[in-house]
């Protein structure tokens, strides 16, 4: 049987997954390439340490399963930053997207108007995370680095040029980076004039779509991994379009709601949604269209942090014990910045209200709907441009009953959720089948691929209890926005 090999970069798991034809996932590898922090606000890793993890957990999939691979595809979360020098040599870790060491630059173009007049070409907000800033960064902190920059990738540009020796990047990740004009689908010297870094012209790599096969797999890849050199390795895409893939949003007006270590609300648009209303705009890995994207690191990941805390890692405990705190009997909030905010850009976790008769109960509810009422900050905007023709969710969340239906009731919306767990793999590995022919387009590739939902609608009763908490949660938010400024 010829198989479709999918891998998933992430920020702190790298994984690799064989699917079937039928997107029947067979087996599924994973190793852990945690973040280092050797400063507060950095987040990085060695890209050897990014490699060897690729090439790992391949080489046990090709040992158990055969190397009988169809072709490979590659998702990875976006932004951060990878770089080769002239030489192809490493010259700086790889920097992950929860980096925040250039928040200062994310503020000082905000200020001075930077921010507004990029927007005009790139349809995006600038972010401290995006390539533009951790660029600048470099060249005003470590310019010996900077000096010797030959390539700017991203994680997943990274791995396939480990495959492959072939030098790309990939539309979904590139045009979610403040690097490229959105209207003409070119880099733009204007634009790195703007960010003050137009010496990175000649480092940026030939785009492609996430389908193009761009490369067969090296000689000494396949030694390394067990692969058969030359097996195809197309673009792949961002993860979050990989998701959006695998879940089954193809079409204009789908949304895709993503609840694991980031909140990633996603809406397919035919047109780019260009005033303002939304944070992002990128291209779809599907290029008909493209993605009105809200994200921040606002999610799911914050419960892991709280369970190591309270030394409380049952799920099922957490459960029960939140399950007997109804809603409207819980007056602590949470807001989910631990990781990152969606609303000042040095916002911090806060846990607002907490009195002498309040238990854990009371704090894992307090998490869980801070979580979701993020989610629904992301959203409004999202909704403004239109009422999607169907939600569906995917991520960490949707391990919990409760918390999906929590999530149905605040957000008022009837939400499919979808029961795969390699959403990214899945993604890339349904692109890697358009590219291989296996599938005339992604539309095919879902229409065989991606299985039935499980359908939650939303409790109206329920609605109009967490409709007035989360009123209460926003006045919160916008109060502590002055404390955060000092």
């Amino acid at each position: 049987m010829s198989y479709l090999l999918g891998l998933d970069n992430g920020g702190t798991v790298i994984k690799a997954a064989l699917f079937d034809e039928a997107g029947n996932q067979i087996a599924v590898q994973s190793v852990k390439t945690p973040m280092e922090t050797p400063e507060p606000g950095f987040t990085e890793r060695s890209l050897d340490s990014v490699r060897s993890a690729n090439f790992t957990v391949i080489r046990r999939l090709v040992e158990q399963y055969g190397s009988d691979i169809a072709a490979i595809g590659i998702s990875g979360h976006g932004k951060g930053l990878y770089m080769l020098g002239r030489d192809r040599e490493e010259i700086y870790p790889g920097i992950g997207s929860t980096d925040g060491r250039a928040i200062g630059y994310e503020r000082q173009w905000k200020a001075d108007g930077t921010a507004d007049r990029v927007y005009e070409k790139t349809a995006q907000k600038v972010l401290a995370c995006q390539p533009v800033a951790l660029l600048r960064w470099m060249k005003d902190h470590r310019p010996e680095v900077y000096g010797k920059i030959g390539t700017v990738f991203s994680v997943k540009d990274y791995v396939r040029y480990c495959l492959t020796g072939v030098i790309n990047t990939e539309y979904s990740d590139i045009s979610g980076s403040n690097l490229l004009n959105l209207y003409t689908l070119q880099y733009d010297p204007w634009l790195l004039q703007q960010f003050g870094i137009p010496e990175v012209a000649d480092a940026l790599p030939p785009v492609v779509h996430s389908a193009a096969v761009c490369g067969g797999v090296s000689a000494e890849a396949a030694a390394e991994t067990g692969l058969k050199p030359g097996t195809p390795v197309v673009g792949g895409m961002f993860d979050i379009d990989a998701c959006a893939i695998a879940s089954g949003c193809i079409h204009k007006g789908d949304m895709c709601l993503i609840a694991g270590t980031w909140s990633i609300n996603e809406y397919i648009s035919p047109a780019i949604i260009g005033d303002k209303s939304v944070s992002m705009n990128s291209v779809f890995c599907d290029p008909r269209f493209y993605l009105a994207e809200e994200s921040s690191a606002t999610s799911a990941g914050n419960l892991e942090w709280f369970r190591d805390v309270m030394k409380t890692r049952d799920y099922a405990e957490i459960i029960a014990r939140l399950g007997g705190v109804p809603a409207e009997a819980c007056d602590v909030y949470y807001l989910p910045f631990l990781y990152a905010s969606n609303e000042h850009p040095l916002a911090k976790g806060s846990l607002i209200g907490l009195a002498g008769h309040h238990t854990d109960a009371h704090v894992f509810r307090a998490v869980y709907e801070g979580v979701v009422y993020s989610h629904m900050t992301h959203l409004r905007p999202l909704l403004k441009n239109g009422t999607p023709t169907r939600v569906r969710l995917t991520g960490g969340a949707v391990n919990s009953a409760l918390w999906v239906q929590m999530f149905a009731d605040a957000l008022g919306l009837e939400l499919e959720t979808v029961q795969d767990t390699e959403m990214g793999a899945k993604g890339a590995a349904m692109a890697a089948g358009v590219g291989a022919g296996l599938y005339a387009s992604y539309a095919d590739a879902v229409e065989k691929c991606v299985r039935p939902f499980d359908t939650v609608k939303p409790d109206a009763a329920m609605h109009e209890i967490y409709a007035k908490k989360y009123q209460k949660y926003r006045r919160i938010a916008d109060a502590l926005n002055a404390v955060w400024d000092d």
